[in-house]
């Protein structure tokens, strides 16, 4: 098996860093998800990330929302989540927090406390607007921070939570790492994000093609360096944590995008990427490459799960 370092050296290859800087990166970041949050709310809810489908389904725009939460319940089960009380978690973390829908939401199910930690002060005044909206004020609680420092001590959250955050970590290391260090003993960590193909025993990195494509992504969507679902075990194997397990769900969301591009299509959608910045515009542009990218086989919706040892 390779080695952390040897992995590092695989994954910064595979395809460039498209922002260099990392304090540009995290701006750039933030800027998007100013710009484009109360888009995605108006159209989608308050759930910004892929919906879950079955395998060839038929569905309609109407079906999104739904399939956003079956995703959750489906990484949820996943990761054997115990709903029994004296196992279900009670204080949970989500890593890049978007505006709330899933701190909200696994609050409300588990009747647990969430912290949300997101680079956009946008984000983080909206969820927490919405939480005090709810009546979740006192159980919810949002903040702008850096996941790759997370603001709370060791071993804090007996559920850390990241769904479609991981893919905006310039260093794939440290990011592991602390979510390994807010995860309580015997807490889970469930990391739902992008990743590209596995490599080959015969492969030093992706082909020339895969990472111009990538490429083309990332200064898109303010993405770093790509790693593959194998990377990200090694990363937990190397945090000596428990009971990891992989899987590809890239045939589950093959819906998604396509529904995006149509609701950005629509009059309402047309205008309101027109009006909310350039940023927006750019990411908007740019989701036809994530359609391509699932469809070459080169991108890879991956969750994975594991657990801290007691």
């Amino acid at each position: 098996m390779a080695s952390v370092t040897d992995m590092n050296v695989v994954s910064s290859s595979s395809v460039e860093v498209g922002i260099q800087n990392q304090q540009e990166l995290k701006k750039g970041i933030a800027d998007l998800y100013d710009e484009s949050s109360g888009i995605w709310e108006d159209i989608w809810g308050d759930h910004m990330h892929h919906g879950y489908y079955e395998p060839q389904s038929s569905v309609e725009l109407s079906d999104h929302r739904a399939a956003q939460i079956r995703m959750i319940e489906k990484a949820l089960s996943f990761a054997a989540i115990s709903e029994d009380p004296a196992k279900k978690p009670t204080s949970i973390v989500d890593v890049g927090c978007g505006i709330g829908g899933s701190s909200r939401y696994l609050a409300k199910k588990y009747g647990a406390t969430a912290k949300g930690i997101t680079l956009s002060p946008v984000q983080a005044e909206r969820a927490q607007a919405l939480a005090d909206a709810q009546g979740l004020g006192d159980k919810v609680s949002f903040q702008v921070a850096d996941a790759l420092n997370q603001p709370f001590p060791d071993g804090q959250f007996d559920l850390v939570w990241s769904m479609e955050s991981g893919e905006h970590m310039p260093n794939k290391e440290k990011f592991v790492g602390e979510l390994a260090r807010v995860a309580a003993p015997g807490g889970t960590i469930i990391l739902v994000t992008w990743c590209h193909r596995d490599l080959s025993p015969s492969e030093e990195s992706l082909t020339p093609e895969e990472k111009e494509l990538l490429n083309k992504i990332c200064k898109a969507f303010y993405l770093p360096a790509w790693c593959s679902t194998a990377d990200y075990v090694r990363l937990l194997q190397s945090n000596s944590l428990q009971d990891i397990k992989a899987e590809d769900w890239s045939e589950n969301v093959a819906p998604f995008w396509p529904a995006v591009i149509k609701s950005a299509l629509t009059w309402k959608g047309f205008t309101s990427v027109l009006r909310s910045g350039w940023k927006t515009i750019k990411a908007a542009l740019a989701m036809p490459l994530m359609i391509e990218g699932y469809k070459k086989g080169l991108i890879k919706f991956a969750i994975i799960t594991c657990r801290k040892p007691e």
